[in-house]
């Protein structure tokens, strides 16, 4: 019998314990796509207890508790520090076989060293040393980033931002580099014409431009998309329900944006085809500068309306889509592709009934520009998991380029996230290794060793072309 999380943890085989220890661990980390806050970088927080640090805004923890029958008000109300971790350490013996049960002991022992378990017996224990720690000036939020090995990570940020913490983060010459992402998704958002226009006067206010009609639209946010170029941003991001691709003339979309500004109602079919134009003439900023682009498909956000008015989005009431994808994924690269307009692209799908799906599209608009030219990234969110990722990886290996893979990233709210770099390279690593123990690919450790590595690092170093 294995002991839990020991060194060889998720490892089942001396080929998987050489491929780890001698090519995977001490690989740097680059992690290009995660939602940390760039003012608690540029401001060194200190956490005042480890509550702080991983309930307070940890969604995922957040539906572990609810789910083990905790009151809202003893997850995100403002109760003692304490007595909240106590609902967490109480809920952690039910997450057996949970990533959280995985991650939450990682983290214990890469930050803190601590090898016990969490459960109501130990909980104060942990709390007190955690706590104590995390208040000391070699456990800052720099000082655990500098702690994990990461050479880059790549913030989320709206157009509008004014990015005053990544410029004062790289004023300071943080040996990070943290470099602001660009999420425009407010700027396709028209379901709501209150909500739009207030968000489409403050780009107006922030790239210091008029925007009464469609063109003005795009020269804002091409003022702002040179304004994050400026800023070191060379990634931009969307989050979609699914891809948007509909036939539409310039006309028809100077009409709908003149509509809605005028705060009428659009229609389904409006929507839908302003949402193309937009997807389309994001693309088109991002493969002029040669970013890479990235899209997250397929969440079910805000499911419990209730929740949604008492605590907004993001705090845990958002599920699996099943929305169809590949029609318009398809038509919408092939426009792209057509135009000789593709830019580096990164595909999530959340729907584990899309993964071959996505795993074979990616096959369609691939080009000698670099290799990998069209990703399909890391499994994500719900899939973010042990068996989210062996399926990953198995499909990805099947129908495409398993060795040209950019490799795991956070895409987490919290500082002490980056042990799941080494639970993607842990898992990985076993499924190498026991395809050697199998015969099924040669024992060359070399050879295998620097496959490991280009997917640990190198593949997304060279990727995004980073320093």
């Amino acid at each position: 019998m294995k002991q839990f999380n020991d060194e060889n943890f998720l490892l089942k085989s001396d080929s998987a314990e050489k491929l780890y220890h001698g090519y995977a661990e001490k690989m740097p980390i680059i992690d290009y796509h995660n939602h940390l806050s760039p003012k608690d970088i540029a401001e060194d927080r200190q956490f005042n207890s480890i509550t702080e640090a991983w309930l307070e805004g940890d969604h995922y923890k957040w539906r572990a508790i609810r789910t083990n029958g905790i009151s809202e008000d003893n997850i995100t109300g403002k109760i003692d520090d304490y007595k909240k971790f106590e609902y967490w350490a109480a809920t952690v013996p039910y997450t057996l076989r949970n990533p959280l049960y995985h991650w939450t002991h990682l983290e214990l022992k890469r930050y803190f060293g601590i090898t016990k378990t969490l459960n109501p017996q130990t909980c104060k224990e942990i709390y007190d040393e955690t706590t104590a720690k995390l208040q000391t000036k070699e456990f800052s939020i720099r000082n655990l980033l500098t702690k994990m090995n990461i050479t880059t990570l790549c913030t989320t940020d709206d157009p509008i931002d004014s990015l005053v913490y990544h410029q004062k983060i790289k004023a300071d010459g943080f040996g990070i580099d943290v470099l602001p992402a660009w999420r425009p998704d407010k700027a396709m958002a028209v379901e709501n014409p209150v909500t739009f226009n207030e968000y489409i006067d403050k780009l107006s206010a922030a790239s210091n431009l008029s925007i009464d009609n469609f063109n003005h639209l795009l020269d804002a946010l091409k003022n702002r998309h040179d304004f994050f170029h400026a800023n070191g941003s060379r990634v931009s991001d969307h989050g979609l329900d699914t891809f948007f691709a509909e036939d539409y003339t310039d006309a028809e979309i100077a009409a709908i944006f003149a509509k809605i500004r005028g705060g009428k109602q659009l229609e389904l079919s409006e929507i839908l085809k302003f949402k193309s134009a937009m997807l389309y003439h994001f693309a088109l900023l991002d493969q002029e500068k040669n970013w890479v682009q990235q899209f997250h498909i397929g969440a079910l956000r805000n499911n419990s309306a209730r929740m949604m008015r008492k605590l907004g989005p993001d705090t845990g009431f958002d599920s699996i889509g099943d929305m169809p994808v590949a029609q318009s994924m398809s038509k919408f690269f092939s426009r792209m592709d057509d135009d000789d307009k593709l830019a580096k692209t990164v595909i999530y799908n959340l729907n584990p009934a899309d993964n071959e799906v996505y795993a074979t599209m990616i096959g369609n608009f691939q080009g000698s520009t670099c290799p990998g030219k069209i990703q399909w990234g890391a499994a994500w969110w719900f899939l973010d998991q042990k068996f989210g990722m062996e399926k990953h990886l198995d499909a990805l290996s099947s129908l495409g380029l398993l060795s040209r893979f950019v490799g795991m990233l956070t895409d987490s709210r919290s500082f002490l996230s980056y042990p799941r770099h080494e639970y993607f390279r842990r898992i990985l690593c076993n499924t190498l290794g026991t395809d050697i123990e199998n015969g099924e690919i040669p024992a060359d450790f070399d050879l295998v060793g620097k496959m490991v590595q280009d997917i640990s690092y190198n593949n997304a170093k060279n990727y995004f072309g980073l320093k």
